[in-house]
């Protein structure tokens, strides 16, 4: 297997614009920085991007995230409320599992992008890693974001870590390696505990 894409985009799907603007400014501002880290590999995989409609969609998303050298994970609180992008969360960690035996991850392969903070705090995933940006003031009164200095060190630092990775990767890749047998992982558990609305009894 070679790889295919810089970064797997994992978001959950929004319909007005704030959603859609953000997805679309950082995956323009990642493009623009990753480009000249690589040889002919593509910097990202958006599914709304490189899905077509007779695609069988979790065999393509299985083998996408296993040809992209990390992800980003665009988090909002719908984005944990929705099955399917905890899935491709946890596939991503079996991933990094498997090629954590390959070579010594000197960071993770999943990187967490704060658009809207949940309400009451982040989930572990994300609070409990070594790594994550906070983009949150991104609204639609934000400029340009891959020339916004609020945002550029963060971009740096996205941008540095696929880079770092895409050269152990290509480096230690084994060469019997198959994306086509990797399969997305069954829907994991909710990330936190849902509350219970029931009033109380009198």
């Amino acid at each position: 297997m070679a790889i295919r894409y810089g970064c797997f985009f994992s978001y959950a799907h929004g319909r007005y614009e704030l959603m859609n603007r953000f997805k679309n400014a950082l995956s323009d501002a990642i493009r623009c920085y990753l480009e000249p880290y690589f040889d002919n590999e593509n910097e990202l995989f958006i599914d709304t991007e490189q899905l077509g409609g007779g695609d069988d969609i979790d065999r393509r998303i299985a083998r996408a995230m296993c040809e992209s050298v990390a992800m980003i994970m665009i988090y909002t609180p719908k984005y944990e409320s929705h099955p399917y992008t905890r899935r491709e969360f946890a596939a991503m960690q079996l991933l990094e599992a498997e090629r954590s035996q390959w070579y010594e991850l000197p960071s993770r392969l999943i990187i967490p992008v704060i658009m809207t903070r949940h309400p009451d705090r982040l989930p572990a995933q994300i609070a409990e890693s070594a790594m994550y940006v906070d983009f949150s003031n991104f609204t639609m009164a934000t400029g340009d974001m891959m020339a916004n200095p609020d945002f550029l060190p963060d971009l740096k630092k996205i941008v540095d870590r696929i880079a770092m990775h895409y050269e152990y990767q290509k480096k230690h890749m084994p060469a019997s390696h198959n994306c086509n047998q990797f399969v997305l992982p069954d829907v994991p558990p909710a990330w936190r505990d849902i509350p219970d609305t029931t009033f109380p009894k009198i």
